[in-house]
This record gives C-alpha cells, structure tokens and sequence, in this order.
C-alpha cells in the first residue's frame, strides 16, 4: 500500500518548510528510515528520512518549493506496487493516473509530473513535463523557512543550455528570512527556465527543468509521441531550445541591469562557466551568453559568489574578479572581501605620504565619498526586511512603548576587562567584550525585577511572570536584524554567557541557528552601540515586555565627588543604558528601579571572581 511522506514540525512555531534536495528521484528505491530529502526552514537544514521501504513512485513537492507542516511531500509504493506510475517510459504513463494521479484532469501519455506543476507556475509548455518525468529532472521552489509560502527568483546562475553539476549551484531565491542558494539536483543541461529573475513562484513550483543534452530535443520535440526520434530532428531540436528559452531569461532586463551594480563588467565572466556551455551558447548569439554570464554570475571571472559577499564587495568598493576565494572549490567568502577592503585602505593610506612633502594641500585634502550603488534605485523589499517592517509597526500597535535612560560609569569594569582579557580569550576561547558584564547585569536585574521579565495577555486579564530568564540578543546581520535566545542565562556565568553569546552571533550571522533559538525569549538585550550611537528608543519584540539597548561606551570628563579632594573632572568610561517597556504592566518607577539595580552592579565593578582575578 503506497505511504505518504509528510512535512514535519522542524522547529517551535514553524508551520512550513521548503524542500532544497531531493536525495532520490522517481523510480528510485529507497530503504526505511534512508534519507530521503533535504528540509530547510527559517534556520535550520536536515534530512528527512523515508518512514518505509519501497519505490519513491511521486514526487508531489519539488526542490525549493514550500509545503505546510503535515501536507504530503511524497509518495513511496510497495516493492512491485506503483514503482513505474511516474517513471519515463510512455508505456508504463497510462497506469500513472490511476495509481497515483488520480487528481489530475490529463492522463496525457508522458506528463505526469507536470499536470501538477504547470498549473502552479501557469506555464502552459508540456515540454518541461516530459523532461521531468523522462531524463529531465525539475527543479522546484523549495520552503525556506517558518510561514515561507513563496519565493523570489533573485538571480540564475545558469543560463538554458548550460551543463551544470550536482549540488552546483543553480539559482539564488530569496524569501522573508533567507536568501539562498539552490542547488542543482542533478548533473545534466538547464533545459528550460521557467521563472525568470524578480519573479516570484511559490513553494513547491517548477522553477527549471535540468536534463541530459541528448534528452532535450528527444524531450522537446515530439509533445506527446514516441521516445526515440531520427537524428536530423533532434539536431534541429537541441538548438531551438536556447532560442526558445533565451527570451525567458531576457525578459527580465530590470534585474539584470540591478545586479550589474554588484558585478564586475569585465568581459572574460565566461570563464566561470564550463567551456562546453560557452560553446553550445556561442551557436546561437556568441555576444548574448557573454552578457547573460556577467548578469548571472556577478563577479566577472571570480566565479559565482552570494549576494550577500556582492553587496558586501560593492560597498567597499572591491573588485570581484581580483580575489582568490579561500572558501569551498574557491569559493569567495566575506572575510575575503573585508581583508581585501582592509589592504586597499592600507595601501590607500600609505600612498599619500610620499607626494604630501611636494603637494601638503592636495594631499590633506579629505577623500570624496564613493556613492552607493543603491542611489536612484526602487528595489522590491526583501522578505526578510518586509517581515521585520510588519513586526516592528505591529509591536507598536500593541503595547505602550516608552524609554528610560540612565547613564553608568563602567570606568571600574573597563579596567577590569583591560586587565582579564588576555588571559581570558587563552582560557574560555572567546574575546572579553563589554557585553557578558552588560548580560550579566540584566539577568540579575531580571531575577530581582520579575514584571519586567513578563508577558501580558491584555484580552484574558493576566500577566506572567517568567520563571527563566531567556535572554534575546540582537544580532546584526546583512540580511536584517535577528534575535537568537539564550536560554536560562541566569543561571550562567560571566564566562557561560561571553562564550554563549559569541556562538550565538557567529552562528546567527551564518545561517546555521536553528528556529528554537530564536523564540521563546522573555527580555531582549541590544547593543546599539556597536557602530557608536550613545542611544536609541529600541522597538519591544513581542510578546515580551522590555528591551535594553546599551550605547557605545566613550570617555570623557566626568565629575566625580572623592571624600578625601572633593569635587573632581577626571576622565571616566561612560554608557547610557535605554529601557523600552511596555507601560500597560510596567510602570515607570518599575523601569528606573530596574535599570538602578543594573547600574548599581555595573559601577560597583566587582566581577574580580567571575574573571578569576585575586
């Protein structure tokens, strides 16, 4: 009896995932509990496995396409049941629809899979079906992440009629939480696109078909006829393809252009694809590929890279094409730009010293700003900064947000840190920074002031008093601003808590956090002095009820009353501290209470046991 494989919970709160790898292909056999695909959500990746042994028979979501929690993925049959419904060969098509495509309106010979699939992308070609029910292979929109229902075509990294390897990199999609790659689930030809770039198609739609070069033309020319065909019309067929295909790619000329602010306009891009690709391009416009390259690829004969390391790259001004990637195959990473970017503006600040004995004037002369590419630009919000904006306008809408500040003299903590962080960088294998004090300040702050470790349900009348503080720490990322959780950080040291919120940040900015790391948080903590604000009036990330942002810590003159010389302006290491909360539970005397306890802890310095310090 055929069973289905169905989307899991993959995290608290998520409600869909997208599928980014099938691990086998219709008409493949597959043992119990053997993966069977890739799943990836908002944070996390992991394989699902086949909950039976038998013949994967259906696909019914494809790569990058997204499904909701317990909808079907799969169909695995029996060992001689229903292996063969969806399996190339025409003859085996018409038992098909009654084993396992019963839904579907067409039981044309060979189209299988794409009576489903058409439908959701309304592409109207059957060609696309065929190849993927024969030597094709589709390529489908896979769920990126909690509540992801669609995804944007943000750029091809392969053009029709490009060889492509598996697991290569194929396209780039981009949803409300990630922007990512997809990757090719097979070797073969880009045989067709279907969704061209800007465009978006929803989980689990074709996005491209990739196929052997000798099964396009078999696979485009007869619609519905038999599998073998002379040699003339398959040669006549294998170059209709990309005359046919290349003004789906082209008829995007927008993104394109975008993208060529992130790219490097050297004309030898076509070195990042195969040379058979350039040769097979070249037949039916050589210029055409070449430019379609340096759109796809972004950085010229760098080879591929994110978009993120491309945006990265065009706001410090480094030239792709000049690096040699230290990643993966070569890969270019984003230390690779920044340590590029760091050479250029050393070697931009060494050059001046030389002429400025013959020219003082022009060199003391301040350097004009580059401009951003961005200047003049409308550009569609990405999912993640649209989701941000929706949250953040709906956090306002529900509480009564309001800010207290306090200014803290960390001079005693400063010295400190000065004195520890040598020895405890050797030890814990993390950097002493100011935050673990910050952290550790709030979360006894917290344990002392429990109403603003809380949770208002406003409609049931009740309020709640967490038992753990689960502390949320903003992390700056180039996607946007994401929260992971730490939780019971009170129960943590000043080491536990350094340690863990590096971990958390490094793996945040890498996409490698998982989704319960980012809920169930009862405070959040945001360093808005990282780039060197004094303060701001942070937004509350609901359902909690306070938000702590700490500002940059600066010296200056402070006046300072000593019992032995009285009244004194000594240089001292200052901080404000900005309390967001939400005034329907917390009062104000609440909130000054609550941040007295943090500064009261922070200038007492005394954390001489915590750091291992006599």
């Amino acid at each position: 009896m055929p069973v289905s494989v169905t989307m899991p919970r993959l995290g608290e709160s998520v409600t869909e995932g997208t599928v980014t790898r099938w691990l086998k292909q219709e008409g493949e056999r597959v043992e119990a509990d053997e993966p069977l695909l890739e799943v990836s959500t908002d944070k996390v990746d992991t394989e699902i496995p086949s909950p039976a042994a038998g013949v994967l028979s259906r696909i019914v979501v494809g790569e990058d396409e997204t499904a909701d929690v317990g909808s079907e993925l799969a169909v695995i049959a029996g060992d001689g049941e229903d292996a063969g419904s969806s399996a190339p060969a025409p003859a085996e098509q018409a038992s098909a629809p009654a084993d396992q495509d019963a839904a579907e309106p067409e039981p044309a010979a060979p189209n299988t899979p794409s009576t489903e699939k058409p439908a959701e992308q309304e592409t109207p070609e059957p060609q696309t079906a065929e190849s993927a029910g024969g030597d094709g292979t589709a390529v489908t929109m896979p769920a990126l992440g909690e509540s992801v229902t669609e995804g944007t075509v943000t750029r091809w990294l392969k053009q029709v009629g490009e060889t492509v390897e598996v697991d290569e990199p194929l396209l780039e999609v981009s949803t409300d939480k990630v922007d990512t790659e997809i990757p090719s689930p097979v070797a073969g030809t880009v045989l067709e696109i279907k969704v061209p770039e800007d465009e978006t198609a929803e989980v689990g739609a074709e996005l491209a078909i990739v196929g052997s070069p000798s099964s396009a033309p078999q696979q485009q020319t007869p619609q519905q006829a038999a599998p073998q065909q002379a040699a003339p019309p398959r040669q006549e067929q294998e170059k209709k393809p990309p005359q046919q295909e290349r003004p789906l790619v082209e008829s995007a000329p927008a993104p394109a252009q975008a993208g060529e602010s992130y790219a490097d306009p050297a004309p030898q891009t076509e070195k990042s694809g195969e040379p058979a690709a350039t040769e097979r391009k070249a037949e039916p416009s050589a210029p055409a590929p070449a430019a379609d390259k340096v759109k796809s690829n972004g950085a010229g004969d760098a080879g591929y890279v994110t978009p993120l390391v491309r945006k990265l790259a065009a706001e410090k001004g480094v030239d792709l094409s000049t690096l040699t990637g230290t990643g993966v195959g070569g890969r270019i990473r984003k230390q690779d730009v920044i340590e590029a970017a760091d050479k250029a503006a050393a070697a931009a600040a060494a050059k001046p010293a030389a002429p400025a004995a013959q020219a003082s004037p022009a060199a003391q002369a301040a350097p004009k700003p580059t401009p951003s590419p961005l200047r003049g630009r409308t550009e569609k919000l990405t999912r993640t900064r649209a989701t941000i904006a929706r949250r953040m306008v709906e956090s306002l809408q529900i509480s009564a947000q309001l800010t207290t500040v306090v200014e803290i003299d960390v001079t005693k903590v400063a010295q400190l840190r000065n004195r520890a962080k040598g020895d405890f960088q050797s030890r814990h294998g993390v950097k002493l920074s100011f935050m673990p004090f910050f952290a550790l300040a709030t979360v006894e702050a917290l344990q002392e002031h429990p109403v603003v470790n809380s949770s208002i349900d406003q409609e049931a009348g009740t309020v709640t008093y967490h038992d753990g503080e689960h502390l949320g720490i903003a992390v700056d990322t180039p996607k946007g601003l994401i929260v992971p959780v730490i939780k019971d950080a009170g129960d943590l040291s000043l080491a536990g808590l350094a340690k863990r919120i590096a971990d958390v940040a490094e793996r945040t900015r890498a996409n490698k956090i998982s989704p319960d790391e980012i809920s169930g948080g009862t405070f959040t903590l945001t360093n808005t002095g990282s780039r060197g604000a004094l303060f701001d009036t942070p937004i509350i990330n609901q359902p909690q009820v306070g938000i702590l942002g700490t500002g940059a810590v600066v010296k200056r003159a402070v006046v300072v009353d000593d019992p032995n010389l009285g009244e004194l302006v000594v240089p001292r290491s200052m901080v404000y501290f900005a309390l967001s909360y939400d005034h329907r539970i917390v009062d104000g005397a609440d909130a000054a209470r609550f941040l007295v306890t943090v500064k009261q802890r922070l200038e007492g310095g005394q954390f001489e046991g915590d750091l291992g310090l006599g």
